[in-house]
């Protein structure tokens, strides 16, 4: 049995993202992807679907709008850049709710309720296909001006936050994002990030040197905040 998925989403390279990462589960068949509400609706009355990957906010029929015009709908996740519409797409029942941009790892979590809901064995399923090695093959997408790029994570050298935007240090550039740190925070794979700072996260595997009070990376030494130097502590000792 194929789990028949749908992708809706009016950016290209988001729906880019998600049939990539769709590729490392071997129950699944893309049978459409669909740019906007009401090229996904017509569809959908065409073709059967079992899940939809369903962006939130786009032009026309928005997702939720999409949703709720379907008289058989499949079952949903939610992905958007926008969190405020978490609430509403819970009551819609979605099985998840996607906030962009969207890591691997988060991704995992969200295909394990998939699996769930239909019936499979989640780990043993999803290892039948070619998910990426950690520390090698991770990436997520930043929207940098007005497109989607990617990152991959073992290049970032550090987060810093401005304001409304972060900056995200590359080994070779630098990326600026409107996003708030916190969120990107939880899409970072716990045991390569750390917080040192509100306004720092930096990898753990790119620090050169480091003391009470400051980290040193490619040669620029970044603070470690008051309210985080024992948590700093603890996990560079054990590092």
């Amino acid at each position: 049995m194929k789990i028949r998925t749908v992708i809706v989403d009016d950016e290209p390279l988001a729906i880019e993202v998600i049939e990539t990462y769709l590729k490392n589960f071997s129950d699944i068949e893309i049978i459409a992807k669909c740019g906007d509400g009401i090229q996904a609706f017509n569809t959908l009355q065409q073709k059967k679907a079992d899940l939809m990957f369903l962006d939130v906010k786009m032009p026309g029929l928005n997702g939720t709008e999409l949703l709720k015009s379907l008289k058989n709908p499949p079952k949903v996740i939610f992905t958007t850049a926008y969190h405020d519409y978490a609430v509403e797409g819970f009551e819609l029942n979605a099985l998840d709710y996607l906030l962009k941009p969207v890591s691997f790892d988060r991704f995992l979590k969200a295909m394990e309720k998939v699996y769930e809901h239909f019936g499979f064995t989640a780990r043993q399923n999803i290892q039948t296909g070619t998910m990426p090695a950690r520390n090698q093959d991770i990436f997520l997408y930043l929207r940098v001006e007005r497109k989607m790029v990617k990152v991959d994570v073992k290049d970032i050298l550090w987060i810093e936050s401005q304001k409304d935007y972060i900056k995200v240090v590359l080994s070779d550039k630098e990326l600026i994002s409107k996003q708030k740190i916190s969120i990107l925070e939880e899409l970072l794979p716990d045991d390569e990030f750390l917080r040192i700072h509100r306004s720092f996260i930096i990898s753990m595997n790119k620090i050169e040197s480091f003391n009470s009070s400051k980290i040193e990376i490619d040669g620029k030494e970044l603070p470690i905040g008051r309210n985080y130097k024992n948590d700093c502590q603890r996990r560079l000792n054990q590092y």
